[in-house]
C-alpha cells in the first residue's frame, strides 16, 4: 500500500456493491416465491393434484440447476455486470407474464423460463465477491447477499398473502416482476466489474481490496483450465454434495411450507403468511451475523480458514437437523419455532458455503466454481418438492417427509467433516507448452 493510500480515509463503495448484490437475490427470491404463496389459490383455480403442484414447483429448478455452470462460464468470460444485469431483466420479465398462464402446461413452461434467468444470479455474485472483497470479508459479504433470499421469501409470503386478498393472483405476478426492471436500471449506472474501474473507489479502498485478495483473483478474464478438471478435486465434490443436501431442505421453506401450515397445522391464509415468513426473516439476520462472526474468528488467527469454515458449517447443520423434530411438535407454535431454528442453521452453513468458491477456485474461475456447486446443489430443488409431494401423497401427512429431510442433514454433516479437505485455492499443472514457455522465460531471466 502506498503512503498516499495509507493517508486516505477508505471509501466504502464495495459495501454499496454488496447492497446491490443483496437486492438482486432478494428480488430473485421474491419472484420465485410468488408461486408458493399463491399455490393454494392456483391449485384450486386450475384443479391441480398435489403431484402436479409438486412438478410445477420443481420445474423452475430444471433450467435453474442445469444452467448454473454455463452462467458461471459466461460471467467469468464476459463480466458479471453484463451477465447479472441480463439475468435479472430476463427473470423479471418471466415473472410478470406468469399471470397469463392458463393451466398446468403453461405454468411449467413459464417456471422453466424463470429458471433460465435466475441461473445467473449466484455465480455472478460469487465472482463479484472475489474481485471486490478481501479474503477476511468474504463470509460477511456472502452472508449479506445470500440473506437477501430470506428477506425475499419473508417479505413475499405475507405481502403476497395481502395482495392475493386484495387482487387477483395474476396482478401479483405483474407487480413483483416490475421490481427487477427497476434494479436493472440502477445496476447499469452504478456497477463496474473491477473496483479499479469505478470512479468512486479511492486509492485507499482499492489497496485494501487488493491487499486481501488471493493470487487467484487477478483481474484478467482468461480461464486457464477446463471446468471438467474441477471434478478431480475432493473439495469440489464435498461442496456440491453438502450443498445439495442443504438445498433439499432449504427449498421446503419456499415450496411446501405454506401448504404444510395450512393443511397440516390448520392455519388460515393470513396467519400462514405471517408464520411462513418467520423462519426466513429470522434466518436473514442469523446469516449476516454468522458470516461476520466467522470472518472475525478467522481474522483473529485463532483458527485456520479450514477450521473456521468447518466449525460454522457443522454448528449450522446441527441446528438445521431440528427440521425433523418439527414433525412431532404438539402445537403449531412449537413447530414454527423448530422450523425457525432449522432454517437459521441452514443459513449459518450457507454463509460458509457461498464463501467457499472464492476460497478454493483456481485463477479467474470463481463464477464457474460457484456455478458447478450451485448446479449440483439445486438438483435438491428439482427432486425435493417432488419427493415431498410424493411422500405426502402416499402417507397423508408431512411427518415422514420432514424426518427424511433431517436425515439428509446428518449426511451433510458427515460430508463436510470428512470429505471436505483443506480450504485453499486449487492449483493445476500448466499444459506442457505453457510449462515449457514458463521454464524458457525463467532461464532467460536468469541469463
Amino acid at each position: 500500500m502506498t503512503l498516499a493510500a495509507q493517508a486516505q480515509t477508505r471509501t466504502r463503495v464495495r459495501w454499496i456493491v454488496a447492497g446491490m448484490m443483496w437486492a438482486a437475490i432478494a428480488i430473485n427470491y421474491i419472484d420465485r416465491t410468488v408461486l408458493s404463496a399463491a399455490a393454494p389459490r392456483i391449485q384450486s383455480d386450475f384443479h391441480l393434484s398435489a403431484v402436479q403442484m409438486g412438478v410445477v414447483m420443481s420445474a423452475f429448478f430444471w433450467s435453474y440447476a442445469l444452467l448454473q455452470l454455463p452462467a458461471g462460464i459466461l460471467a467469468d468470460r464476459f463480466g458479471q455486470k453484463k451477465v447479472l444485469g441480463l439475468a435479472v431483466f430476463w427473470w423479471s420479465l418471466a415473472t410478470a407474464v406468469t399471470g397469463f398462464a392458463t393451466g398446468f402446461k403453461s405454468l411449467v413452461a413459464l417456471r422453466v423460463t424463470l429458471g433460465i434467468g435466475e441461473a445467473g444470479a449466484y455465480p455472478s455474485n460469487a465472482g463479484i465477491a472475489s474481485r471486490w472483497f478481501p479474503r477476511n470479508e468474504r463470509a460477511t459479504v456472502a452472508g449479506i447477499f445470500d440473506s437477501g433470499s430470506k428477506l425475499g421469501g419473508a417479505v413475499a409470503l405475507p405481502l403476497i398473502a395481502v395482495m392475493l386478498a386484495a387482487f387477483d393472483w395474476k396482478v401479483t405476478f405483474a407487480i413483483t416482476g416490475a421490481l427487477g426492471i427497476v434494479w436493472c436500471l440502477v445496476w447499469q449506472f452504478m456497477f463496474r466489474d473491477s473496483p479499479s474501474e469505478h470512479p468512486r473507489v479511492n486509492a485507499a479502498e482499492l489497496a485494501h481490496i487488493r491487499d486481501g485478495l488471493a493470487p487467484n483473483a487477478a483481474e484478467d478474464k482468461r480461464n486457464t483450465v477446463s471446468w471438467r478438471k474441477l471434478f478431480a478435486h475432493r473439495n469440489i465434490w464435498a461442496m456440491c454434495i453438502g450443498f445439495f443436501m442443504i438445498n433439499y431442505n432449504s427449498y421446503f421453506f419456499i415450496t411446501w411450507l405454506p401448504t404444510y401450515l395450512v393443511k397440516e397445522r390448520g392455519m388460515g391464509l393470513m396467519e400462514m403468511g405471517v408464520m411462513a415468513s418467520l423462519p426466513l426473516l429470522i434466518s436473514m439476520f442469523t446469516e449476516v451475523l454468522a458470516g461476520w462472526a466467522s470472518d472475525r474468528v478467522y481474522s483473529s488467527g485463532r483458527l485456520s480458514l479450514t477450521a473456521t469454515r468447518k466449525l460454522f458449517l457443522i454448528v449450522g447443520l446441527a441446528m438445521a437437523s431440528s427440521i425433523g423434530l418439527a414433525a412431532f411438535a404438539q402445537s403449531a407454535v412449537m413447530a414454527v419455532v423448530l422450523l425457525c431454528i432449522a432454517k437459521s442453521g441452514m443459513t449459518v452453513a450457507a454463509s460458509q458455503v457461498w464463501a467457499l468458491p472464492a476460497d478454493v477456485a483456481p485463477k479467474n474461475m470463481v463464477s464457474m466454481v460457484a456455478g458447478v456447486q450451485n448446479s449440483v446443489s439445486n438438483m435438491g430443488g428439482v427432486v425435493g418438492p417432488i419427493v415431498t409431494g410424493a411422500i405426502v401423497g402416499a402417507t397423508g401427512s408431512f411427518v415422514a417427509a420432514l424426518v427424511f429431510s433431517s436425515a439428509l442433514i446428518v449426511l451433510a454433516i458427515i460430508n463436510y467433516l470428512f470429505l471436505l479437505g483443506k480450504v485453499e485455492p486449487i492449483e493445476f499443472e500448466p499444459p506442457p507448452m505453457e510449462l515449457e514457455n514458463h521454464e524458457r522465460n525463467n532461464a532467460n531471466a536468469r541469463a
